[in-house]
């Protein structure tokens, strides 16, 4: 392996960092002469008339021409009003519409489909927890698992499904799903192999050039026994007492996702003695140079409970692209005892 520059350095300034955790005419009417109105116009026209074709009759005036003064003369006299009937007039079409919307059938409700969010837990080799995640309503949504202060973040498949391994912190683990929208599933799970392993878990968001490093038995860089995430090993070779692995952890492919790197050490069944030197190391890229990176470390101790520590690293400006910073005290080394 082609070594770059590594720069050591003992640390970051140390701060709260992570922590565990979804909006609103009315127009003058025309009105048209009423009957007894229209009556009287073409009454006081006929008389006029009249009263003119007599007078001619009697050759005591000659009309040659008589002018119409209203447009209502030519209508032929309207009849009398109609007397209205002493019964109010009855609407039989609303009568009839009101009765048949009786008889019409009532529409139904929406049904509503509820989503249901489950997770199942299983215990596997290597204090390994297999999780079986099962939200149908959910497809390709990315959610946040919690497990006793590890985050990371992961995405359900089209169906809403997810199945991935966690390396478990507690013997008693629980296992927290949780979406954008407020809603999630919980799982637990017993692992009483986690006694005869050692954990370190190193998480950070975005991209931030961490890397979780484990030399083992004196090993150096690329040589077997160098653990990373090129050459994570799995559980089997932990489950044999052989050696660590490395597990990373969440979706790194989604923007701004948390991610996580947990190493593991068989220390109550390693087949040799010696001692695991551990490290974090910051590679300096264009995406996080010239900025502060952010992260924090879990470690489980010989009683069983986690160390943390959260770390805030200023990185160099980006004309040391390529470069590393080696972390030396966010994480303890590792003294195995020979069994």
């Amino acid at each position: 392996m082609i070594q770059p520059k590594r720069l050591v350095t003992a640390g970051g300034t140390l701060c709260c960092a992570l922590g565990i955790g979804y909006f609103m005419q009315a127009g003058a009417e025309s009105r048209a002469p009423q009957p007894e109105q229209q009556a009287q116009v073409v009454n006081a026209a006929t008389m006029t008339a009249n009263a003119a074709i007599e007078a001619q009759a009697a050759g005591e005036v000659e009309v040659e021409e008589v002018t119409m003064t209203s447009a209502a003369s030519a209508l032929p006299e309207a009849p009398a009003p109609a007397v209205l009937p002493s019964q109010p007039v009855v609407n039989a079409a609303l009568e009839d519409t009101t009765s048949m919307a009786d008889e019409l059938p009532t529409e139904e409700s929406t049904p509503s489909f509820a989503c249901e969010y489950t997770m199942d837990a299983a215990s596997e080799a290597a204090a390994m927890v297999r999780l079986t995640l099962d939200a149908p309503c959910m497809s390709n949504e990315k959610f946040t698992l919690h497990h006793n202060g590890m985050m990371f973040t992961e995405v359900t498949n089209a169906d809403g499904q997810a199945d991935f391994v966690v390396p478990a912190l507690s013997e008693n683990a629980v296992f927290i799903v949780a979406f954008a929208n407020g809603e999630g599933a919980v799982a637990n799970a017993t692992v009483s192999s986690l006694e005869y392993y050692d954990r370190a878990v190193v998480q950070w968001k975005g991209e931030s050039g961490m890397q979780v490093h484990a030399l083992e038995y004196g090993a150096t860089y690329g040589e077997g026994g160098h653990v990373w995430s090129d050459a994570a090993r799995d559980h089997s070779s932990a489950a044999l007492g052989q050696g660590g692995f490395l597990t990373k952890l969440g979706a790194a492919d989604v923007d701004n996702a948390l991610v996580a790197e947990v190493y593991t050490f068989p220390t109550g069944v390693a087949k040799q003695g010696g001692d695991v030197i551990l490290s974090v190391e910051a590679e300096i890229t264009t995406s996080n140079c010239g900025r502060d990176v952010e992260a924090q470390s879990l470690q489980k101790t010989e009683d069983g409970t986690l160390k943390t520590q959260d770390l805030v690293l200023a990185m160099p400006d980006c004309n040391t692209v390529g470069d590393f910073l080696v972390l030396k005290n966010l994480l303890n080394d590792l003294k195995i005892a020979a069994k």
